[in-house]
This record gives structure tokens, C-alpha cells and sequence, in this order.
């Protein structure tokens, strides 16, 4: 698992299957609620809302989820109260992670993610301590056939882009987390679906993993992460070849 190749983690989403449908339901619901606490239940006018629900949508989550998870955000229906974490550590080899928890009890996401780190090899870090390796900015990655680099360089920078970069799979467009809604308005008003869209920690430089052990370890601790509801998203900084993560066979 290549944690800073985001094509790859695009094409993992998008197969998820049925036995985790319900943990990727739970974490959408998630952050949908708390996207409708801050900027409002209409995803007219909440563009991060917005996109939210078109990514529930994607995943085939039932519209009454969806209904029940904006209710609760703007307060007409009583939820429990979530909060947003960033955990920062070191995974084997040095890799660094940022890991982004929504949670409802600090103390029991703390210990837990402490506790995948320490059992993976890797460790906790102070705040600032690994994000300063990291762009935190908004992200959109486009796939190639649906729009001309032109074309698609000449809405986003309009909308306040930074910077769009060309890739064998198709663009990413970045931008400041403050143009975020306003390039992912423009996106959608021109009929650009991205195939991703999210305030993310993009890798400023990666560590390269040749080992084989290193590598599936690495893999581990994605897995065991990926495993704990509270953890809503992961980035990371190696630079392996997906298939060299994979377990060994007998």
C-alpha cells in the first residue's frame, strides 16, 4: 500500500466491499455530521457538505442515512457529540503518518491509536513533529478522460487553484484549504466530477521502502488503522511498490 500514491488509495475506496460497507457508511455519516455543524445542513450553500453527500452516494449509502447524518449536525436530531483529532507519528523505516480521528471519547482514540503504533513498530509523535513534512491543502484528483488538461488548468486556476499536476492516471489540482468550496463549486458547475476531493496532508518529500519486512509492516499498521471506526482518514510518506506490502504466501 503505497500511502502517497493517491490513485492507489482511489481505486481501494471504490472497491470496497460489502463486508465493509458499514464501516465506510458509519465514517461517512461521521463526517457528514459534523460538515453540516459547521457550515450549515444545505449542501447548496456547504460545498465540503456537498461533497459528502456525492461520496455517500458513490457508496450506495441509503438517502435516509444521509438525512439522519445532516439532522444531526445542524441539531435537529439529537447525536452524540464527535470531535476532530490529528495524531501525528513515525510508522517502521521512519515513514512518517498523519492520522485524522473523529471520535466521541479523546481518551479511548489516544490509547488506541498509541497502541497500533507501538504494536507496528512505530510510535506517536508531538504536534508538528511529522505534519511539517507535509502540504496540507486541498486536493482534487480528475481522471484523464474526463476533461482536457486545458480546460480543466483554465476553471481551476479561475477558482483559485495553486497548481495542477499531470500524472499518468489523470490531474490533481491543488489549492489553499480556504479555496477549497470555491474550486470544488466551480468543478461541479462546469460538470467535472473528481474522482476525489478532500482537505488532505500531501507527502512534501518520501521515504523509499525496498525491504520487503519494512514494507509489510508498513501495510500493517495502514490495515490496523483502517481497522479502528474512529480513524476517518490516513496519509502517509513511503514510496513502495503496492505488491511488495502484500503478505508472503505458503
Amino acid at each position: 500500500m503505497a500511502g502517497h500514491n493517491k490513485w492507489s488509495k482511489v481505486k481501494r475506496l471504490k472497491a470496497v466491499t460489502d463486508s465493509r460497507r458499514g464501516k465506510v457508511f458509519s465514517r461517512l455519516a461521521r463526517d457528514i455530521t459534523l460538515a453540516a455543524k459547521s457550515g450549515g445542513g444545505s449542501p447548496d450553500a456547504n460545498a465540503r457538505l456537498r461533497t459528502l453527500v456525492l461520496k455517500a452516494r458513490e457508496a450506495n449509502m441509503p438517502a435516509d442515512n444521509v438525512d439522519r447524518a445532516i439532522k444531526k449536525g445542524t441539531g435537529e436530531l439529537p447525536g452524540v457529540v464527535y470531535e476532530e483529532i490529528t495524531y501525528e507519528g513515525y510508522g517502521p523505516g521512519g515513514v512518517a503518518f498523519v492520522v485524522k480521528v473523529t471520535t466521541d471519547n479523546k481518551q479511548r482514540a489516544a490509547q488506541e491509536v498509541r497502541s497500533i503504533f507501538a504494536h507496528s513498530g512505530g510510535n506517536l509523535a508531538s504536534t508538528g513533529a511529522v505534519a511539517f513534512q507535509f502540504l496540507h491543502a486541498g486536493q482534487f484528483l480528475v481522471a484523464r478522460e474526463k476533461i482536457a488538461e486545458d480546460a480543466l488548468m483554465e476553471i481551476a486556476l479561475e477558482a483559485g487553484a495553486d497548481d495542477i499536476i499531470a500524472s499518468e492516471q489523470g490531474f490533481e489540482v491543488r489549492c489553499a484549504i480556504a479555496a477549497f468550496d470555491k474550486v470544488a463549486h466551480a468543478l461541479e458547475q462546469k460538470g467535472v466530477k473528481p474522482d476525489s476531493a478532500e482537505i488532505a496532508y500531501i507527502p512534501v518529500n518520501t521515504v523509499p521502502v525496498t525491504d520487503a519486512t519494512a514494507a509489510r509492516n508498513i501495510a500493517k499498521l495502514h490495515d490496523a488503522l483502517d481497522e479502528f471506526d474512529d480513524v476517518q482518514e490516513v496519509f502517509s510518506n513511503e514510496d513502495m511498490d503496492d505488491a511488495l506490502g502484500e503478505p508472503t504466501r505458503s
